[in-house]
């Protein structure tokens, strides 16, 4: 990173009608004087919020570090119109947009550590012009040149990542295939090396059907896609074990066996980790050139404007992205 020493974290505004710009505030409160970031926002949007915390505009990224211990800094960008916490107006849109594509350039230019965003709507990218990409995950690997990104989930406790993303349940089969599944897996096992430090990660790969296929009578997938792929692996040395009825890969003691799980469709990975640690749980993609997290919740417009929302997914979401730079720097 070309300026400051210890991480930088460029914090988008996500949706300014949800929490996070709240969340930001409290993300700073708790993480002052450790984890630095700044925040990507439209000035006008943060007036209401300089009560809460003391708020310093910045003109580039490197000025971050001097500020932040007494206020949290912000870097402007403008959205179209104002903005009514809890009233959703897509005419801002376009500034959620840009300020995704700021961060994501800073980082690409060495400027910051990570990018870290806050939640938006779904239909932030079609009200901007932009409605091929179907969110974060798609719009960030696009601007990244990435083909084939992967989304992971991770909490203290658990790690876990889907083959498919956000498909209805009926174009699932169709879509895990062994070159996805193989793909997956492998950026996997690089991710827990280079991001998390796992010099001998330990993969669970999760069955599509119920009861893993119980031996093709439930389903063809185990034995024709999934097996073979992890064959392939164990082949080549690595610790991917599988594939497993999903049903039981999630309990305490099964998850004391290995680092990360590997699902077939979205709610078969993401159900376990949010059941077991709501709050702080993480978004990271993988296969990147960038770091890039995201608290793992929604804009939460029925709760912005009343600070009912905790905070504690953001700074996960900012502290990890810090880890992740640590680790990947010692790997350089």
């Amino acid at each position: 990173m070309s300026e400051g020493i210890n991480p930088l974290i460029a914090l988008t505004s996500g949706e300014p009608a949800g929490v996070g710009l709240e969340l930001a505030i409290g993300a700073w409160q708790k993480l002052r004087g450790k984890q630095a970031f700044f925040l990507i926002a439209d000035r006008k949007h943060l007036r209401d919020l300089e009560k809460n915390c003391p708020l310093v505009e910045i003109q580039r990224p490197g000025e971050c570090h001097d500020l932040f211990k007494q206020s949290l800094p912000f870097l402007h960008v403008d959205f179209p119109t104002n903005n009514s916490p809890g009233t959703y107006n897509p005419q801002n849109a376009r500034g959620v947009v840009a300020a995704i594509e700021v961060a994501v350039k800073f980082a690409l230019e060495g400027k910051v550590s990570a990018v870290c965003t806050n939640p938006i709507t779904k239909d932030a990218f079609g009200h901007a012009g932009k409605g091929e990409y179907s969110g974060h995950t798609e719009y960030i690997s696009h601007l990244c040149k990435v083909n084939f990104p992967v989304m992971m989930l991770a909490g203290e406790k658990l790690k876990v990542v889907p083959v498919t993303r956000h498909l209805p349940l009926r174009l699932v089969p169709q879509n895990v295939t062994y070159h996805k599944v193989k793909k997956t897996i492998a950026l996997c096992l690089s991710a827990l090396r280079k991001d998390f430090g796992l010099l001998h990660p330990r993969i669970v790969v999760a069955g599509m059907n119920p009861h893993a296929g119980e031996g093709g009578l439930l389903g063809a997938e185990e034995m024709e896609i999934i097996d073979p792929v992890i064959k392939e692996f164990k082949s080549k040395g690595e610790n991917v074990q599988g594939p497993f009825s999903a049903d039981t890969m999630f309990h305490d003691d099964f998850r004391e066996t290995y680092d990360l799980a590997v699902a077939m469709f979205h709610d078969q990975a993401l159900i376990p980790i949010k059941t077991i640690d709501f709050y702080k749980s993480v978004n990271v993609t993988l296969g990147l050139p960038i770091i890039r997290t995201s608290p793992d919740h929604g804009t939460a417009l029925d709760k912005a404007g009343k600070w009912l929302a905790k905070p504690d997914s953001l700074i996960e979401a900012i502290v990890l992205a810090g880890k992740i730079h640590k680790f990947r720097s010692k790997n350089v």
